[in-house]
Formats: C-alpha cells, sequence, structure tokens
C-alpha cells in the first residue's frame, strides 16, 4: 500500500462521494504507482536476457531516461506556455497499459521469443522514445534524435501521428527546436509541426494527423484529450460482451462529441456538486470507441481500465445527459479500483457465482461489488436529478427506481460475505448509508413498483437459466 486511506476518506468513498483532499489521496497514490511501473519496466528491460532486450535497445532505454529525466528538470517556463510536463505525460493514462505490455512482453519473452512476439516487444519498448521525444519537445529542449514509424504511422502521443508512404518500418529523423518539431522521412518531403499548448501539433502537411481536445470541463479547467491515436488507448480483448474496438473520429464525430461534451457539467451538477467536483480531480482523457452493432438503444457502450487510471472510454454520446450519466458510472470503477489498489476490502475467491441484476451471467464478489458501487452513485445521481430539474424529473426517478431496486437486491449478499476485511466492511457499511439514505425522497407511486417487477422477472430468468446449467461445487 502506498498511500494510508483514512476512515473518514474511506467512508466518504463508501458512500460514492469523495471531497478534494480524498480524491487526491487516490490520485496520488495511482501516479506513484505509475512511475513506479516505468522504473519496474527499466530495470527489466536492463536486467533481461540480451535475447530478449539486446545491448542496443537497453542503450537507448538508457538515453531516453536521461532525456525525459532532462526534461522533468527543465524549469516548466523553458517549454510552451501552459505545457504538461515530462511528469505529466507519464502520469497519463495510456502509458499506464503501454508499461504493463512491456513488462509482460519481457516476463513472457525469456529468451524464448517467436518472432513475432519478438518484434512486437520490440516496437513496445521502442515507444519509450517517442515518449521522451514528446517530453523533451514540451519542456523546450533542443534535441535530434531517430524514431521509427511502424506499419507505416509514427505516433507521437499527445502531439499527433505521421503516416509514412511505406506501410512498413520506416525510421524517421526528428529536429525538435523551441515549440517546433522537423520531421524527416527517407523519399518524402519534411513535415514541420507546431506545438500547441498543453495538447496536439498543427501541421499544413496532410501527412500529419493533430491530436484533439475538447475544451477543458468547466471555464478554468484544462482541455480534454479526445485521444483517438494512441496505440495503447484499449486492450487486446474488450473487458466486456458490449465493449468495441477503438476508432478514429472525422470531424462530424468530433462536433457530436463536442456538442454532447459542452453539456455535461450542467448535467453533473444537477445530479450533485460532488459528481462534478469527482470528474475534474479524475477524468484525464476520453477514448472514443466504436458503436458495437445494436448498442444505440441501450445509449451505446462505456468502460474503464484498471491499468489506465483516468482514461473514460466510450462511444459516442448521444446527449449530455448521457454522457454525463456516462461519467458517473465509469468513474466509480476508477474509484473502487483505486481504492482496492490501496486498501485490502474483501478476500473473494473470484468465483462467478452471484445474481446481479445487471447482468444475465453470475458475478464474482468484486464484480458484484464493482456493479453494485457504479449502481449506488447512479441512483443517487438520478434522485438528485429528480428533485433538482422538475422538466425531467419523470424519467429520472424511473432511472432512480431501476437502480436501487438492482443495488437493494445484492446489498445483503455484499453486506453478509464473510469474505469482507474489516476496512471493506466498513466500506460495505457506508454503502447501506448512502442506499437508506435515499429513502428521505421517495420516487412517485408506481416507479418503485415498476422497478421491482423488473427485478424480480430478470431474477427468475436468471436462475431459470442456472438451474439448467452444469454448474460443479455450486
Amino acid at each position: 500500500m502506498l498511500s494510508e486511506v483514512p476512515d473518514p476518506a474511506l467512508d466518504e468513498l463508501g458512500r460514492t462521494e469523495g471531497g478534494p483532499d480524498t480524491l487526491a489521496l487516490l490520485v496520488h497514490d495511482q501516479d506513484t504507482r505509475r512511475l513506479l511501473l516505468l522504473r519496474a519496466l527499466l530495470d527489466a528491460a536492463d536486467a533481461a536476457d540480451p535475447r530478449v532486450c539486446s545491448p542496443e535497445q537497453k542503450a537507448r532505454l538508457k538515453d531516453d531516461w536521461a532525456l525525459l529525466t532532462e526534461a522533468e528538470d527543465t524549469p516548466r517556463s523553458a517549454g510552451p506556455r501552459g505545457a504538461p510536463s515530462a511528469r505529466d505525460r507519464i502520469r497519463y493514462p495510456l502509458t499506464g497499459p503501454w508499461a504493463l505490455r512491456c513488462l509482460r512482453g519481457l516476463d513472457r519473452a525469456e529468451g524464448t521469443a517467436e518472432p513475432d512476439e519478438a518484434r512486437r516487444l520490440a516496437l513496445d519498448l521502442a515507444h519509450f522514445s517517442a515518449l521522451a521525444a514528446v517530453s523533451a519537445a514540451r519542456a523546450g529542449i533542443p534535441f535530434t534524435t531517430r524514431l521509427t514509424a511502424h506499419d507505416g504511422t509514427l505516433n507521437l502521443p499527445s502531439l499527433g501521428s505521421l503516416g509514412t508512404a511505406p506501410s512498413d518500418d520506416v525510421h524517421v529523423e526528428v529536429v525538435a527546436r523551441d515549440g517546433w518539431m522537423r520531421l524527416r522521412r527517407h523519399g518524402g518531403a519534411d513535415v514541420v509541426v507546431f506545438l500547441e499548448n498543453g495538447f496536439g501539433a498543427w501541421s499544413g502537411s496532410r501527412a500529419w494527423t493533430p491530436a484533439h481536445a475538447l475544451p477543458g470541463l468547466t471555464p478554468e479547467a484544462a482541455p480534454m484529450p479526445l485521444d483517438d491515436l494512441d496505440p495503447y488507448r484499449t486492450g487486446s480483448e474488450p473487458r466486456h460482451r458490449t465493449q468495441s474496438g477503438p476508432t478514429t473520429l472525422d470531424d462530424a464525430e468530433r462536433k457530436r462529441w463536442l456538442m454532447a461534451w459542452s453539456g455535461t457539467a450542467a448535467v453533473l451538477r444537477t445530479g450533485g456538486a460532488h459528481r462534478l467536483t469527482e470528474a475534474l480531480a479524475l477524468l484525464r482523457c476520453l477514448v472514443p470507441l466504436e458503436m458495437p452493432p445494436g448498442a444505440e438503444a441501450r445509449g451505446g457502450c462505456s468502460a474503464t481500465r484498471r491499468e489506465a487510471f483516468g482514461a473514460l472510454l466510450t462511444s459516442t454520446p448521444p446527449t449530455s445527459a448521457a454522457f454525463a450519466a456516462t461519467v458517473v458510472h465509469e468513474l466509480q470503477h476508477a474509484k473502487l479500483s483505486a481504492l482496492s489498489d490501496a486498501v485490502v476490502l474483501h478476500q473473494g475467491d473470484g468465483r462467478a457465482r452471484y445474481f446481479a441484476p445487471w447482468r444475465p451471467d453470475p458475478r464474482p464478489y468484486d464484480g458484484l461489488l464493482q456493479g453494485a458501487y457504479a449502481h449506488l452513485a447512479l441512483a443517487d445521481f438520478f434522485q438528485r436529478r429528480a428533485l433538482s430539474v422538475p422538466s425531467r424529473a419523470e424519467s429520472a426517478w424511473t432511472q432512480y427506481s431501476r437502480y436501487r431496486v438492482q443495488v437493494g437486491a445484492v446489498l445483503p449478499v455484499l453486506v453478509g460475505s464473510p469474505d469482507l476485511t474489516a476496512r471493506g466492511r466498513r466500506f460495505v457499511d457506508q454503502m447501506v448509508v448512502a442506499y437508506e439514505r435515499m429513502d428521505a425522497h421517495p420516487a412517485p407511486r408506481g416507479h418503485t413498483a415498476r422497478a421491482e417487477a423488473y427485478v424480480s422477472a430478470v431474477r427468475t430468468l436468471w436462475t431459470q437459466r442456472q438451474s439448467s446449467t452444469t454448474r460443479p461445487n455450486e
């Protein structure tokens, strides 16, 4: 455990809340873990068999680390105004999946990697050169280096990507000076890109695709990266059955994102000021996903990744209200995952055997806890929406009733589990406090009855499905 979570902070989080200090504690813990992950990666590469990580690769990693360290030590005033620091680049959510993939590749290889695996690991390790180059350019450090465009694309995280004519690996010389970079490709014209404040870079070349960002969630907030370029933005496999793969946005889709995003802060406020507070504290980038077939009726798909704390993955949101609900939902997963990294809440064995009214399949205890926690926050969000926005009250009460009844159906299982630790029991007890607190403002007659009938029907179908399936040791 890197950070001690005091009881008052644990209580806030148990109620799906979290003041600025509590949220800052989670953020600091996750940032520290990401820095340690990078250090572990560099140590693993240095100790690796030369057949896994060659002496040339090890030397390049050390050179890149030296450049990154120089960027971190450079006074912020030396770089473009408003530019993030080198440490900010390492803390960027999508750096986590990259570093973890490199570590796994080094561990898996052990000198016996297949050619495809060896090439993939080499490409992953080479990505560190691009991270270091971007950090140095942001810091205003003049340098010249050579990077490699893989499969016809050179990605420069937070700046954009360069397309090369050949579709295979191509070396690109990078010359960086004060606020601009010159990219030289064999057989192609030089491409000059100019760094923008905070995120993105522009160029007159059609070979350059700039990284995009939405305006800050509030006027005082930094721009929000809308990252559809980073090669590590999604995992190789979807986290769950409704998630799709990554997508690259066109101008029309980016406008749809902007329209939905522009009203999200106002909707979050109607669901409680703490919802906007947690979004400002935790959300660091948005990753567009393709709309899965048939998902329009469900409002699309969304996800978080434990190794990419601060990233929210979602298909194009249809409205600001839908976007706000997605933010509330997914940030609870991020909060609980971050808390679980710092505090052992339970000793569940991972067997999928519990009924969850929001899923057709059995869930393990941890999955049940994650789902109930997110749905509890949504119930709180929609109850506050129903009370504060009369014009949306009917729809909000319907949503509130559904989520609250779903949580009520599984809370006894969560509370009664012998697998809870002492701190986990305190956390779950606070979930009960939040659940019971909603009784002060019940939904209008009929909403709860319909929600209970729905959950009862779902439970019956689930039970029938389980009884028709052979489940040993249950």
